[in-house]
C-alpha cells in the first residue's frame, strides 16, 4: 500500500493536543501505531473498547513515564478517527476518559449521518 491510500486519521476534540503532550517516545510510538492502522494492520497492542461501542479500540502504549492510552475508531469508511488521548493513572480506566470517549463517538456519528 502506498501512502496515497492511506486512510486518513483525523482528531475529535483535543485529542491531538493531547498526543502531543505525550513523553517524545509514546507520542511517538502512537504515530507509529496509528500509521499501522493506516495501513490496515492491527496495533502492536491494542484492546476492543465495547464500553464506547461496537468496534471502537484503544492502543496501549507503556514507556519510562508511565501507561498511556489512544481511543480510535476504524470501521468508518472516511477516516481513522481519534476520540481520546490520555495517561492513566490507575489499573482500571477512568469513568471520565470512557465517558469523554462515549461522547466523542455519539458526536461523530451524528456529523456522519446524511
Amino acid at each position: 500500500m502506498d501512502d496515497d491510500d492511506l486512510k486518513p486519521v483525523r482528531f475529535r476534540g483535543s485529542s491531538l493536543n493531547d498526543l502531543r503532550k505525550f513523553p517524545d517516545v509514546a507520542r511517538r510510538e502512537a504515530g507509529q501505531q496509528l500509521d499501522q492502522v493506516q495501513r490496515g494492520l492491527d496495533p502492536d497492542d491494542w484492546k476492543p473498547m465495547n464500553t464506547v461501542r461496537q468496534g471502537v479500540r484503544e492502543i496501549r502504549i507503556r514507556d519510562e513515564a508511565g501507561a498511556f492510552r489512544v481511543i480510535y475508531v476504524a470501521k468508518f469508511a472516511a477516516a481513522i478517527y481519534v476520540l481520546h488521548c490520555f495517561q492513566k493513572k490507575t489499573q482500571a480506566t477512568s469513568k471520565a476518559d470512557l465517558d469523554l470517549a462515549e461522547k466523542r463517538y455519539r458526536e461523530l456519528v451524528k456529523e456522519l449521518k446524511p
